[in-house]
């Protein structure tokens, strides 16, 4: 397989007024399942077609496998870098059946008969796309459409496998099925992957590694479980998690020989972990950032941190959101399990070491 490496890469669009990408730089382990997460605009594709060669950034160098395909006096184009890419829309030949589609680039490639027939049959296998064979797209679900565009990807055995928001067209419950599909023929092969999205659900349920990117450049990186347990900024701890963090903004104050965080009608208590990085912010406003699963009905273990009035409740079938107004604020909360009713009081605890901080001005993590 291969890995990428890209080094100071700068896009620009209206003559140099709009940058796309900013000296970004970053790098993707041979074999490794990396997504690009962002928003629309931030940049994710930009830097996907800068990998395949369909862009030529401004300056900046792009490695496969160690080998310079972009930079100074080299340019390695597309159909030398031994890619594949998948996009959003299937893009299949609607003339030709599926066996066909599949093998079509090994036959421009010359190869043997015998080795595109081996090939087609075995990713079809893996795809569970055996039946399909000798239908023709016209004749094919949203679903079977895209592991064949899938399969034609991959039956080429490529160094790097490019996908390009590829789940977009599939409803909810066939996207499901499809990445579960698409993760387990990836880490099978072996295969090094980019895949681009703005789902969150997606980069958390897929990705060996998440580079998380706004406004042409790198948020945050790293496993999904780093991103989302210890956000860098604001930006970050928003954009990951369903329902969304909720964010309060809190004075700093000293009460009983601790700290407290005072929003009103919202308290919670510093702990000792966090006391000497939050001293220096005595009588200054911070950012609270509480996510919903880490909010508790308040019990001998949780102390009470806020009290308020059933607002809304969202039923999941295994679990609750309820949204809990007071005076001044509305908190959301998952609750497991239960019933809750419209008007209820309920008061919440947060659990131990999971109150994220964050400087109001700079919106950068203030967490050890």
């Amino acid at each position: 397989m291969a890995s990428i490496t890209m080094k100071d890469i700068c896009v620009s669009y209206n003559k140099g007024k709009t940058l796309a990408l900013k000296n970004l730089s970053l790098q993707v382990k041979d074999g490794e399942f990396c997504v690009f997460l962002g928003p629309s605009g931030c940049g994710k594709s930009t830097a996907m077609h800068c990998i395949a060669g369909l862009l030529k950034p401004e300056s900046g160098e792009v490695y496969i496998n160690k080998e310079m395909v972009t930079g100074p006096g080299a340019f390695v184009p597309p159909q030398e870098r031994n890619i594949a890419m998948v996009f959003q829309e299937y893009a299949l030949y609607p003339n030709m059946t599926v066996r066909k589609n599949m093998s079509f680039a090994l036959e421009t490639r010359k190869a043997p008969k015998e080795e595109i027939a081996r090939k087609v049959d075995e990713m079809a296998k893996m795809l569970g796309i055996e039946p399909l064979l000798d239908r023709k797209p016209v004749q094919l679900s949203g679903g079977q459409r895209q592991r064949v565009a899938l399969g034609r990807a991959l039956v080429r055995d490529p160094n790097v496998f490019l996908l390009d928001e590829p789940l977009g067209n599939l409803d909810a419950k066939l996207r499901e099925q499809v990445r579960y599909e698409l993760k387990k023929i990836q880490a099978k092969l072996g295969v090094t992957t980019v895949y681009v999205t703005h789902d969150q659900t997606e980069a958390m349920t897929m990705a060996d590694h998440i580079i998380l990117m706004k406004d042409g450049e790198i948020v945050q990186q790293g496993t999904p479980n780093e991103l989302y347990d210890t956000p860098a900024d604001l930006f970050v701890a928003g954009f990951l998690g369903t329902p969304q963090i909720n964010k309060l903004a809190c004075q700093v104050r000293e009460e009983n020989g601790g700290l407290l965080l005072d929003a009103g009608d919202v308290r919670i208590p510093v702990e000792a972990a966090l006391e000497d990085t939050l001293r220096p912010y005595l009588g200054r406003e911070v950012i609270a950032g509480l996510r919903p699963s880490d909010l508790v009905v308040a019990d001998a273990g949780h102390p009470a941190i806020f009290t308020g009035a059933v607002d809304g409740v969202e039923p999941l079938g295994d679990a609750f959101i309820v949204y809990l107004k007071a005076a001044r604020h509305i908190l959301i909360v998952k609750i497991p399990g239960g019933s809750t009713t419209f008007g209820d009081t309920i008061s919440l605890g947060v659990e131990t070491g999971k109150v994220h901080v964050f400087d109001k001005q700079t919106e950068k993590r203030l967490n050890p």
